[in-house]
């Protein structure tokens, strides 16, 4: 059974920066595509930032408006982990944050794309 477990998340104020980390149990890790998404009590989803597995070694990110900048995605394949890099954060980045590991793109389209637990991330001011 995959597992994704992040891990990282927590209590922090406006401005300071965070790191969170999902570690994967995929054999292939580095032929998936890999990603965030957060989702605030009463709000939809949203998508943070991605890792498009282009072929062979070569990954492409991409961030949407909201946190390019400020969040910055990378891939350790040797260790089936991905990372998310937070700095700025803002009050309005609370969320639960999800990893998410999929052989589509867009992130979070496929059924079949593997989900973690999520961790919470609360920003104060």
């Amino acid at each position: 059974q995959v597992q994704l477990v992040e891990s990282g998340g927590g209590l922090v104020q406006a401005g300071d920066s965070l790191s969170l980390a999902c570690k994967s149990s995929l054999p292939t890790f580095r032929k998936y595509s890999m990603g965030w998404f957060r989702q605030a009590p009463g709000k939809e989803r949203e998508f943070v930032a991605g890792s498009k597995w282009i072929g062979s070694n070569v990954y492409t990110t991409d961030y949407p408006d909201s946190t390019k900048g400020r969040f910055t995605i990378s891939r350790h394949n040797a260790e089936s982990t991905v990372y998310l890099e937070m700095s700025n954060l803002k009050i309005e980045d609370t969320a639960v944050y999800y990893c998410v590991a999929s052989r589509s793109w867009p992130l979070g389209t496929d059924p079949n794309d593997y989900w973690g637990q999520g961790t919470q991330v609360t920003v104060s001011s």
